[in-house]
């Protein structure tokens, strides 16, 4: 077998949990759950395809809330009646000793009044996102804050109930508690918003409460991990100063691990072309050895992933190449790397488990990304520069 760091095991040290390896399979979006968020067969048998050898695969994202649903086909963990379907998730993905976790979220502004059938969006604020066709939220109330905060808790609850081996806070991608924390969507004058410290409150709340449950309801170790968007391109935005803020902050928080959502792990700043290290590399001068972090964005080959363990990153999370390739980790340890598919092939997608709304989300937004075998000239890195200006990272986790 190749020695590669990637493939080395990990304990997290405030837990104690241990994991077999360096890569993570990230949150991708794909549409597959029924209506009213409960999983579906195709669902399980696409993770069961691609599960079995990453050391952690962390599932679509799962509102905390019905009015957190962000999209049609997204996973519920909104009401213990959703239990069962998690239970079935979480079995799904463990095969062959991977971790199993699960995103929770609240879409906030970034969802539609038909996919709450009728409801108005809900936000830190009242303003709108400077996105096509968006809509005008209303602002949370503060007892509607503090409901909200709750419901992540009890998400987590249920996460612990399905058999899960943790969960990942969504606090990136323009979604509710980035909008916390952002100054284009949080302007409110309460406890919640203002200054900068403020405005981390209701992450921080969010991180607390889920820490709650855990400590409450889990009867082994329990992974909790957060994921967060480096910058926004919004002005007033999130700055990457306010993230690093953000980072030393995060610190004094029971989490497990930092996800940080990019297209290209290497990225350097959106904003300010004066910043010449790579986002990843500073975050991880600031956690220093307390939090590991993920490390996401065009990891293809082995080589890719050993330079993310060689700067220091403790994990390499495979999104797009997971998709082409669901037996990466298996090819490298049996030293095959030769057979490793870095380019998919449409007729394919069914054997892969991309079935149904997921392929037809993937060809619609993501096709120029997947490196499709018929595309000879396709420049990543213009996808993924896009992938970060409009999501702050990627909805399709990349």
């Amino acid at each position: 077998m190749a020695d590669y760091k990637f493939l080395e095991p990990y304990t997290f040290s405030k837990k104690g949990i241990t994991v077999k390896n360096r890569i993570v399979i990230p949150p991708m979006t794909e549409m597959m759950s029924f209506a009213n968020g409960e999983v579906t067969r195709d669902e399980l048998r696409y993770y069961r395809i691609h599960t079995g050898g990453a050391g952690m695969f962390i599932t679509a994202v799962a509102n905390v809330n019905d009015e957190g649903k962000g999209f049609e086909g997204e996973l519920s963990a909104a009401d213990d009646k959703f239990i069962p379907s998690l239970t079935s998730l979480a079995n799904a993905i463990h095969q062959n000793g991977t971790k199993a976790i699960l995103q929770i979220f609240s879409a906030g502004r970034m969802t539609f009044s038909t996919v709450l059938r009728g409801k108005k969006p809900v936000s830190a604020s009242a303003v709108k996102a400077p996105r096509e066709n968006s809509e005008e939220p209303r602002a949370l109330t503060e007892a509607e804050v503090e409901q909200t905060i709750k419901d992540f808790g009890q998400a987590t609850k249920r996460a612990i109930l399905a058999g899960f081996d943790g969960v990942e806070i969504h606090g990136a991608n323009t979604y509710l508690i980035q909008q916390f924390f952002s100054p284009h969507s949080n302007r409110r004058d309460d406890k919640w918003g203002g200054s900068l410290e403020k405005r981390m409150n209701f992450p921080f709340a969010v991180i607390d409460e889920a820490q709650k449950a855990i400590n409450k309801y889990a009867k082994k170790p329990f992974i909790l991990g957060y994921r967060l968007s480096p910058e926004e391109v919004e002005k007033p935005g999130i700055t990457f100063e306010d993230t690093l803020a953000f980072v030393d902050g995060i610190k004094n928080k029971p989490i497990d691990y930092l996800h940080v959502s990019m297209g290209d792990v290497w990225r350097k700043s959106l904003n300010d072309d004066s910043i010449k290290t790579p986002l990843n590399v500073t975050i991880k001068e600031h956690l220093g050895n307390d939090i590991p972090l993920i490390g996401v964005g065009d990891i293809q080959s082995p080589a890719d992933a050993e330079k993310v363990l060689d700067k220091g990153i403790e994990f390499a999370a495979l999104g797009r190449e997971s998709l082409r390739e669901p037996n990466w980790v298996e090819k490298v340890e049996n030293d095959d790397e030769d057979a490793i598919r870095y380019t998919i092939s449409e007729s394919d997608h069914e054997s892969l488990g991309l079935t149904g709304m997921f392929w037809d989300f993937l060809m619609a937004s993501f096709k120029p990304g997947l490196q499709m075998s018929t595309d000879k000239n396709i420049d990543r890195s213009l996808f993924n520069n896009t992938l970060d200006k409009i999501f702050g990272g990627d909805k399709l986790g990349v």
